[in-house]
């Protein structure tokens, strides 16, 4: 049975040590793009109310199959840790109360939502089933490397929203005392003034124009201040990103030179390099590369 629980365990972990990972993953996400599409499409009153008979059966076998899934990560968790490490339950907490244990559970929350409270607003039950669409980010490695390198980065970022607040504030203050008497209804308040702040920094334009010569100036600086701000998080962010794909290279590259300290790579072993390579997103001529690399370091090292 702890066999079982580990094989399932993996599969639904998207192991590169099992083939048939691959293809559940695949069902995952065709199931999941077939239900937000069709959570789109419910929303227009004409196709509703002609199909509501379909959406309804689609939706209750959706929310079995994913409510399976759920009770069958839930279950083969349990095999992650040992007795010693913490037992069966530590596992199950562990991946419960992950943030993709919580998409998970979420995914399949609104349907029972309406079962026992059929008189919510069907708009926020809809809302809710897109968010299922979230799950995808547990199988698209790009997504992954994009939280990773924002959490490896968070301490510029934390700079970067700092100077963002200060820019903010000043800006919304000075607004507040160049436009307040001229415009009450949008810069009467400081509160009022950092929304115009906000949306200015963000999107160039606040959606109000000022009508003093004040105002146009600290506009003008505020708009500047936004691309100056749009710059410094692009920047972390290619950097970050540019590092977390330089590390999957290293890793698959160690991976490379371990198997071939030995001199032979078995099958066993290209396969698993091959699985690994599809996981990491490698390109062939990156493979190659870090191959011939690998080759050379072996030869060099058996040599006299």
């Amino acid at each position: 049975m702890t066999g079982l629980k580990r094989y399932i365990m993996e599969v639904l972990d998207g192991s590169p040590d099992h083939k048939l990972s691959h293809y559940v993953e695949w069902l995952i996400t065709i199931v999941v793009l077939i239900n937000c599409t069709a959570v789109i499409v419910e929303s227009i009153p004409e196709v509703h109310a002609v199909y509501q008979d379909f959406f309804h059966e689609l939706e209750f076998w959706s929310v079995m199959f994913f409510t399976v899934e759920y009770i069958l990560r839930v279950w083969s968790f349990g095999a992650r840790y040992s007795k010693e490490e913490g037992g069966s339950w530590k596992g199950r907490s562990e991946y419960m109360f992950s943030p993709f244990g919580l998409i998970d559970f979420f995914a399949t929350m609104p349907h029972y939502l309406h079962m026992f409270f059929p008189y919510l607003d069907l708009r926020i039950l809809r809302v809710l089933r897109l968010l299922r669409i979230l799950k995808l980010s547990k199988y698209n490695t790009a997504l992954q490397d994009l939280f990773h390198a924002v959490h490896s980065e968070r301490q510029a970022f934390g700079s970067a929203v700092f100077l963002l607040t200060i820019a903010t504030i000043v800006s919304a203050s000075l607004m507040h005392f160049a436009e307040g008497h001229a415009q009450p209804q949008y810069f009467g308040t400081i509160p009022h003034s950092i929304y115009w702040s906000i949306v200015t920094i963000t999107s160039g334009w606040g959606n109000v124009d000022p009508v003093t010569k004040g105002g146009e100036i600290i506009a003008l600086i505020t708009g500047f201040l936004g691309v100056c701000m749009a710059a410094i998080m692009t920047g972390i962010v290619a950097s970050a990103f540019s590092n977390q794909v330089a590390r999957k290279k290293a890793a698959f590259e160690a991976q490379l030179r371990e198997i071939y300290a030995d001199g032979d790579m078995t099958e066993e072993e290209q396969a698993s390099l091959k699985r690994l390579q599809a996981h990491y997103r490698l390109s062939d001529e990156q493979v190659d590369a870090m191959l011939k690399r690998a080759q050379l370091e072996a030869f060099k090292s058996k040599k006299p």
